[in-house]
């Protein structure tokens, strides 16, 4: 910065995306492009228009005035000699810290901290030089941060004029769950044209406003306050050459025009959410922007929203806009509540707000589909790594018949299923339909309703309860990736209707082949359990933690014939996973118990098991260990023994692998020789092509036994296990 006449070169980034409407707002606030780039553009203005974007610019990130750009500059000697050329004596003042931000690489410069070292070096000889003392570097609290950007050779060097990224407004210190940065929230309202219904005067909603950023810039736009008006301090002011007069010039001007605006805004805008945590964040946030007056903020679901009864019906609030950015579901277990809250979304949309326009903003564009709505525009954009789309739907306006209208006050209606998310449905209703007669005879809560019954449809649906649990199979490599989301979320859409539960009463996963610590790493953190009843066991169940729910369904008829059998017999569980079969043993009179596992999350569960039931500890034991090595040093003898191996694990805690196929003889032969000379073994797996070896039925009587342990759920995957009764010969 020389003379006031003279034209500043500037360097301004900003989130990817939204290159051309920072261009359009640049131009607008009196800057001339000269090159967009990714994520950022070239401009020249005079020294009070790049005040002036400091200032106004709701999009950009940092504010680069550019001191030097050449090529050639690979290697550090270079940028040491390109840096040392800049005239920094004439824009520093003495005594002031400086920082470096280094961004990029060269085949000699591998690390930014290094890059940032190059840098400082040539700013520290250029100032020793001019006969300046030895600047101090502060990374944290610098007077000046100075910026280098290194591509293909080329360095940018210069200094950020605000010091730190402007999409911090200063009101946000109540962040809520997963925000968006202040500036991309003002890019999506302006490619929604916000601005312009700002000044015709529309109404704004947000029904997910979470903390309130979407609603607060709206509201700015709208009351014409600059974004950082309220910043306590800009870089520029501590430069040797800053026009303190002319600056603060800007910033009354800046204080007027939002005076002025606040009284004058038109819009009212309305912010919508189910979390008081939320709602009490928005409020905070909104009252520091300095914008309180024009939000209005209450509790509410999507599932209830109304057009907002402060609206009248002239011109201007006949139509309006609504903008959210509702969760994308980047955790698998949400999907499930997400589907439907896009559905309820899409249809409230319909009866409530003819009219208006819908801008939604997802990392997930499969579920806005589920709003049922077409977009008529699309824009693409990052949120962070995301990648996410705006979705602008313009809201058909349609005669309600008087019926329809009542039926709109009394409450949202079920949401209308896509074909195939009805044909599934019907899968559902008539698998339940055919279960109903042996569930109300046996009494049996949890058990399966389907199973990949339609191939396009290759998921597993569990019922615990009033809980479902779903598992989809990894689709084949066929299957294009489009193709299978669309048809995951039909399902996920058709299951509450087919089964009457709430969205947040199903817990969805995804099942692929688990082996060493992944057999036991958590999906999620909940600690959300439950307890069923299964005959006269009440046994803990947890849908959301783990892969598998603590309860092997399939097992049920083993589980009974156990209990059938234990009656004064002194039982082993190998490999027992949450201590069910030995719950089902215990209560049906078995003497004592030792159950055996390697993992300590299930072993604790089985604990929790047997308290539930009130089994004594000191007859019921369980113990930790490699169950290979434990037979072969245990000393005991046991009258019936239930050993169900997992098909493959290689768990850092066992000695070698586990091979069900390769192993399940000699585990069978150490079983054998800890079972009582009348005792007898029953052996399970889950290998589906298990064969088992001829050497074992040739050593002891087998019994196949596989046909009787599947109930009347589990009849479509006949090799879903392998069972047998396994006794000594004479």
């Amino acid at each position: 910065m020389k003379d006031d006449n003279s034209l500043l070169s500037l360097y301004i980034t900003c989130p990817w995306g939204i290159e051309s409407l920072l261009a359009e707002e640049i131009a607008d606030l009196g800057g001339e492009i000269q090159k967009t780039t990714v994520a950022g553009l070239h401009a020249t203005t005079d020294r009070q228009g790049a005040y002036r974007i400091c200032l106004w610019s709701r999009l950009a990130n940092r504010v680069i005035l550019t001191l030097g750009r050449e090529t050639g500059c690979e290697e550090p000697a270079a940028i040491v000699a390109m840096v040392k050329a800049v005239p920094w004596a004439s824009m520093l003042k003495p005594g002031q810290t400086l920082a470096v931000d280094f961004h990029g690489h060269s085949a000699a410069i591998r690390h930014t901290r290094f890059g940032a070292q190059v840098v400082k070096d040539g700013v520290v000889d250029a100032l020793r030089e001019a006969g300046w003392e030895r600047p101090a570097i502060d990374p944290r609290e610098a007077d000046v941060r100075l910026y280098a950007h290194l591509h293909k050779g080329q360095l940018l060097v210069g200094i950020d004029l605000v010091g730190a990224s402007l999409h911090q407004r200063g009101y946000r210190r109540d962040a809520g769950h997963a925000p968006l940065k202040e500036n991309l929230a003002a890019a999506l309202l302006v490619r929604a044209d916000w601005p312009a219904r700002a000044r015709r005067g529309e109404p704004l909603v947000d029904p997910m406003c979470g903390a309130g950023t979407l609603l607060i810039e709206a509201a700015m736009i709208a009351a014409d306050v600059a974004p950082q008006l309220n910043r306590e301090s800009f870089a520029f002011e501590t430069l040797a050459d800053v026009d303190a007069e002319g600056w603060q010039e800007l910033r009354r001007e800046a204080r007027a025009r939002a005076d002025l605006g606040r009284r004058r805004a038109r819009s009212r805008l309305f912010g919508l959410d189910q979390s008081p945590q939320a709602i009490a964040a928005a409020r905070s946030n909104a009252m520091r922007a300095g914008i309180p007056a024009l939000i209005t903020l209450s509790g509410g679901s999507v599932k209830a929203l109304e057009r907002p009864a402060e609206l009248g019906e002239d011109d201007a609030e006949s139509t309006g806009m609504v903008i959210t950015n509702p969760p994308y579901g980047e955790r698998l277990g949400e999907l499930p509540e997400l589907v439907a809250l896009y559905s309820d979304l899409g249809e409230r949309m319909r009866q409530q707000f003819p009219g208006w326009q819908l801008a939604l903003f997802t990392g997930n564009p499969d579920l806005g589909h589920r709003l049922g709505l077409r977009a008529h525009k699309q824009y693409a954009f990052k949120n962070g790594p995301l990648d996410c789309k705006l979705l602008l739907i313009d809201i058909a306006v349609r005669a309600v018949p008087e019926s329809d209208e009542k039926r709109s006050a009394a409450g949202p209606r079920e949401a209308t299923l896509s074909e195939g998310a009805q044909m599934f449905a019907n899968r559902l209703q008539k698998n339940r339909k055919r279960l109903n007669k042996w569930l109300k005879k046996s009494g049996e809560s949890c058990y399966r309703l389907y199973d990949a019954d339609m191939p396009e449809y290759a998921l597993a649906i569990d019922v615990y309860g009033h809980q479902v649990h779903v598992q989809e199979y990894a689709a084949p490599k066929s299957i294009e990736p489009s193709k299978a989301q669309r048809r995951r979320m039909d399902a996920l859409s058709a299951i509450p209707v087919a089964l009457d539960v709430r969205p947040e009463q199903i817990h969805y996963k995804q099942r692929e082949r688990q082996s060493g610590k992944a057999q036991y790493r958590k999906q999620a953190d909940s600690g959300d359990r439950f307890v069923v009843d299964e005959g006269n066991a009440r046994l803990w169940v947890n849908l959301k933690d783990y892969l598998d729910t603590g309860l092997f369904l399939d097992h049920r008829p083993v589980r009974r014939l156990l209990a059938e059998r234990a009656s004064g017999k002194r039982f082993l569980n190998l490999f027992c996973y949450t201590g069910t079969a030995t719950v089902h043993a215990a209560l049906g009179g078995a003497s004592d118990s030792v159950s055996v596992d390697l993992s300590n999350t299930y072993l604790e569960w089985a604990r929790d098991n047997f308290t539930l039931n009130k089994l004594d500890p000191s007859r019921h034991r369980v113990v930790r260990d490699d169950c290979l090595r434990w037979l072969e040093t245990a000393g005991s003898e046991f009258d019936l023994i239930f050993m169900d191996p997992p098909t493959f694990s290689n768990s850092k805690r066992m000695e070698g692998t586990l091979d069900i196929q390769r192993d399940h003889a000699r585990l069978i032969a150490l079983a054998m020789a800890r079972l009582a000379p009348e005792g007898e073994l029953i052996f399970s797996n889950n290998q589906q092509r298990f064969s088992l070896d001829a050497a074992v039925a040739s050593r002891y009587q087998v019994e196949e036994i596989t046909a009787q342990t599947y109930d009347p759920d589990f009849t479509r995957r006949a090799n879903l296990h392998h069972c047998f009764r396994i006794r000594h010969l004479g």
